[in-house]
């Protein structure tokens, strides 16, 4: 039987270890890992994983965002979420963003092996700790055409600059990080602060924390 081709993302070495160990003696070929999600869609994009299991938290590029492209550049390739949020609200944003599977941190390896299983057959998988009803309530609310949040109506490069400022980048810094002039990112960052109707740093910071762009400080 041909192995799954697994690829992991997650910034804590330790976490891919644990997990890379316990997958390969199911079936499973672990192709590669990557600690932050610019570097998940260029493996992607690199190795055309079957599956992809992600964290939500992760430096550069969130998870959900990641999420986003990787399902833009290879539908195909199915994507876990594998993370320590458990509110309502980071799932259905990653379903929203076009995850198949979500499941916390504190799940059996068992759980984990039939969320990889049934999502590459087409099934949707959330952890068990979720009400019965969670995936036809995120169907109805899809249904009414509304977007989860504000965060959709970002562009991918200020969704980018969201994340690097709430990682403490400063304006001339993340100019520096993506090649462009400190007047172009404080435009982003005057429409970044229009679109989410938030008004100072602080705000946008407490904002990425809440939608999992970037892990509690």
């Amino acid at each position: 039987m041909k192995a799954i081709r697994v690829l992991l993302v997650e910034d804590h070495t330790i976490v891919r270890q644990g997990l890379k160990s316990l997958l390969e003696g199911k079936q499973m070929e672990i192709v590669g890992e990557a600690e932050n999600g610019h570097a998940a869609v260029t493996l992607v994009r690199e190795l055309s994983p079957d599956v992809v299991v992600m964290d939500i938290g992760l430096p550069r590029l969130g998870g959900i965002e990641a999420v986003r492209r990787i399902r833009k550049e290879r539908p195909q390739t199915k994507i876990i979420m594998l993370t320590i949020h458990r509110e309502e609200s980071y799932l259905f944003k990653s379903l929203e963003a076009g995850a198949d599977g979500y499941l916390a941190k504190d799940t059996a390896m068992e759980d984990l092996v039939a969320a990889i299983n049934s999502v590459l057959n087409g099934k949707i998988y959330l952890s068990q700790n979720f009400p019965a009803d969670t995936l036809e309530k995120f169907k109805k609310f899809q249904r009414s055409g509304k977007p989860v949040d504000e965060f959709s109506l970002l562009t991918n490069r200020e969704k980018e600059i969201l994340q690097l400022i709430a990682e403490g980048y400063t304006s001339r810094k993340i100019g520096d990080t993506l090649f462009i002039s400190i007047k172009t990112v404080e435009n982003h960052r005057a429409n970044i602060m229009n679109k989410l109707d938030i008004h100072e740093t602080a705000g946008l910071v407490r904002y990425a924390i809440q939608i999992g762009l970037v892990d509690r400080i």
